[in-house]
């Protein structure tokens, strides 16, 4: 196939993609009940609901990769391709993923028309001629010779977009493309966004992020329980409104933390000039020091160096210089096993890098870090362990149909919570937690928050890396990070979240 660039918009107002009356059943278990949805050329419209909906599925629908058991879909007005025809779908639908697929050691060109040219002797020069010509004709500010593995996370999405566009797809499906993105890159992002709707492209717009529905879309659909409950102009809801449809209820706003951790508690975690040099964000001579019943907010956009402080004390990085002490112990440098042994939790920002097994159970996983005490004589106590992992599904509300259902079966907001109950299950004196609601529901965010300020309040000390102001509020103090220094601290609640963000802007008054 020979690349093609984009060709003019479909007539404002038609259906670029409907899903009339879908349902769709995987064994016992109802993912959809009788959906329908449609998403209009030049509109970007929002799918909402809580971890378990049915938005992956119905995302899987209309992208040709299930086949629903009932309903029917209709692409650009005309009835689906067959299942196994998959270069129809490509031309007719795209979906950008949360976690890019694009090949890291090809370059932006060859990733745009990978598998695309018919010809068994490839012109080099043909193809950057016309990447370039994808690139500028959609207003993306790309090199096309740039390999992909040096490119940014926003690049990357870029790179993806502008593949499905090349191929000619008027229908793009964006699944939580803001969960890696600071805010600048958030905003240039919804610019894109803009730009592609004005020519006639539909955009069935996936968040959990409620105020980035507000910004960008025209139209909200909401699912629960794999059933439609609502869909409306996004003027015409609040995010009260959304919320409520959303979980079929009110959701339990986490209490505020008390302002300080008493002046005598015991220091349990202290960071002294500390200096790193690392990629994702160098630091140069941070020191800190945490309380028992504190929580201190670590707040910087990405590469700021505040994900980095996290991972020398989980043990992941080794300083150039500077020390990390527990409790008033030092454990061995860059050493995971150590860092644990001394009381260090460690929630990820990377749940599926770093947080679970994907193929193990919820048991396994939540008890992985406590299995010597666990065990005797090499043989792990079953019922031990089955007793530990029961209260931490209760204490998180995990929803699993067994122990041992594997981690990688559950949605993203469970296995965020089984990350959080593996942190948690050896009882820690310091609890590290990166970004620990990304990509989650509000319900499941509500739940997350709601266990860390008890461990908070029950005696552990935690350090709370985020730039995210609704996970912020759990914390007693912040501390902002710009270019690897803190360059401001916030003591007094209520802080005034304008400043707080300005800062990590970089804009210090």
């Amino acid at each position: 196939m020979n690349p093609r660039v984009p060709g003019g918009p479909i007539s404002s107002g038609a259906a670029v993609a409907e899903a009339e009356r879908i349902s769709k059943s995987f064994g016992s278990t109802r993912a959809l009940y009788d959906v329908s949805v449609d998403v209009r050329a030049g509109e970007c419209h929002a799918l909402v609901g809580r971890n378990g909906a049915g938005k992956s599925t119905l995302v899987s629908v209309l992208t040709g990769l299930v086949r629903p058991d009932q309903g029917e879909v209709r692409l650009q007005g005309r009835p689906a391709p067959a299942p196994g025809d998959r270069a129809a779908w490509q031309e007719r639908v795209a979906c950008v993923y949360q976690h890019s697929k694009v090949v890291p050691m090809l370059t932006v060109a060859e990733n745009l028309f990978l598998n695309r040219f018919d010809r068994r002797v490839i012109s080099w020069r043909r193809l950057r001629a016309a990447a370039r010509q994808v690139v500028d004709e959609w207003g993306f500010d790309l090199d096309v010779g740039l390999l992909a593995e040096n490119l940014s996370v926003e690049q990357r999405q870029i790179v993806e977009i502008a593949r499905a566009l090349s191929i000619g797809s008027r229908f793009l499906i964006l699944d939580e493309p803001t969960a890696s993105l600071e805010a600048r890159a958030t905003e240039r992002l919804f610019g894109h966004i803009r730009r592609l709707t004005s020519t006639g492209i539909g955009v069935l717009y996936i968040s959990h992020h409620l105020e980035e529905i507000y910004k960008i879309c025209h139209r909200v659909t909401v699912l629960r329980d794999g059933r439609h409950i609502v869909t409306d102009s996004v003027a015409a809801l609040d995010q009260a409104a959304i919320v409520d449809a959303m979980v079929g209820g009110a959701v339990v706003p986490v209490a505020e933390p008390d302002a300080e951790a008493s002046t005598d508690a015991p220091v349990r975690l202290q960071v002294q000039e500390l200096s790193v040099r690392s990629p994702g964000g160098s630091v140069e001579r941070v020191s800190l020091s945490l309380r028992a019943g504190e929580c201190l907010g670590l707040v910087g956009l990405r590469g700021s160096g505040n994900a980095t402080v996290a991972d020398v004390v989980a043990g992941l990085i080794k300083p150039d210089a500077g020390a990390v002490l527990i409790d008033g112990a030092a454990p061995r440098v860059s050493d995971v096993d150590s860092s644990c042994t001394r009381g260090v939790g460690y929630v990820p920002e990377d749940r599926h890098a770093r947080g679970f097994v994907s193929l193990m159970g919820v048991d396994e996983n939540l008890t992985l870090p406590i299995l010597t005490s666990l065990s005797r004589l090499g043989i792990i106590s079953s019922r031990r362990r089955e007793s530990i992992a029961r209260d931490l599904r209760e204490q998180l509300s995990i929803v699993s149909s067994t122990g041992r259902q594997p981690v990688g079966e559950l949605s993203g907001g469970n296995q965020q919570k089984v990350v959080v109950g593996r942190a948690l299950a050896s009882k820690p004196s310091v609890l590290v937690i990166v970004s620990p609601t990304t990509g989650v529901d509000v319900a499941s965010k509500a739940v997350l928050l709601g266990v860390i300020d008890d461990a908070r309040r029950d005696g552990m000390a935690v350090l709370l890396v985020s730039d995210d102001i609704e996970e912020l509020r759990i914390a007693t103090r912040l501390m902002v990070m710009v270019r690897g220094q803190v360059v401001r601290e916030f003591r007094e609640r209520p802080w005034n979240e304008s400043d707080a963000i300005a800062a990590a802007e970089g804009l210090v008054g």
